[in-house]
């Protein structure tokens, strides 16, 4: 990881032209995909209609890969089977996001790794997904301790409502005890890194757009739905992990082709720069 960090760092990667303009580049696919159900997943070999890329040779050891955490739930929202919401579409599309607005080489596929697994220290960034009811063990609470204090970053993103926040920070009470999250100031970096952002970003999932919704009432007690930036530092101010409460920053990224209205508002406005610029925190700091 530490390799992949300072290749990263030195080579430029980061770097977007200045004369970039998302809305010139963005663009939502002609053909909209169906749209399934909130409990029904695809396999990750089939992209849909997201383009593949070969990456420059080379590069096969240096490409970024988007890392998504399989992780343990307790029953809660559906099947319980959290980790996988929005996936793989997400994934892809984020990926291919990357690959045509960054000068990132990155991955056109991703990966899906445990927390117990030695190839996370693979991955300088990696992204959990629905942790309402997410529970770590003692194992894996101190890999992902090691893991972020050793320079790793980790997103977790798609939870609403008081219960799901209380869960995360008991869980991530067993990878810091003497840590704190702290919610961050809009002046904060990461929120002005590439794209500069004039207000914090919302973004729903489709479906509770589509109802007239701003926010997803369907999570227990919502009488705070406002969005939340929450991370965790080390000792030298680095944020290490960012939660992105009351936010589906990853519905942007999953449901781009499938309604115009909900891409211009949502994945063009919000869930691309703002993963962008997490995602170039991440990388040089």
């Amino acid at each position: 990881m530490h390799a992949q960090l300072d290749y990263a760092r030195k080579s430029g990667w980061l770097l977007i032209p200045a004369s970039l303009l998302l809305a010139a580049v963005l663009r939502p696919p002609g053909e909209a995909q169906n749209m399934r159900g909130p409990f029904q997943y695809r396999d990750a070999s089939s992209r849909n209609d997201v383009p593949r890329w070969e990456t420059k040779t080379g590069f096969e050891r240096d490409v970024f890969t988007f890392a998504r955490i399989r992780y343990t739930s307790t029953g809660g929202f559906g099947r319980g089977l959290r980790w996988n919401n929005d996936y793989p579409d997400s994934d892809l599309n984020f990926s291919y996001r990357l690959q045509q607005l960054t000068s990132l080489q990155v991955d056109p596929d991703g990966r899906v790794v445990e927390l117990s697994s030695p190839e996370l220290f693979d991955h300088p960034f990696i992204y959990l997904i629905g942790p309402g009811t997410w529970t770590l063990d003692d194992d894996e609470a101190l890999a992902l301790r090691r893991y972020l204090l050793s320079g790793g970053f980790m997103m977790v993103d798609d939870f609403w409502g008081r219960e799901s926040i209380e869960n995360v920070l008991s869980q991530m009470k067993k990878v810091f005890p003497d840590r704190e999250a702290a919610e961050l100031s809009f002046d904060h970096p990461i929120f002005h890194m590439v794209f500069d952002l004039k207000e914090t970003p919302q973004v729903p999932d489709i479906r509770t757009w589509l109802s007239g919704y701003s926010y997803e009432v369907r999570h227990g007690d919502m009488t705070d739905h406002a969005p939340h930036f929450l991370g965790f530092s080390d000792d030298r101010g680095r944020l290490m992990a960012l939660l992105c409460h009351n936010n589906d920053l990853g519905d942007g990224w999953e449901r781009e082709g499938q309604n115009e209205e909900y891409f211009r508002q949502f994945s063009e406005r919000w869930s691309y720069p703002m993963g962008i610029n997490i995602l170039t925190y991440a990388m040089t700091h």
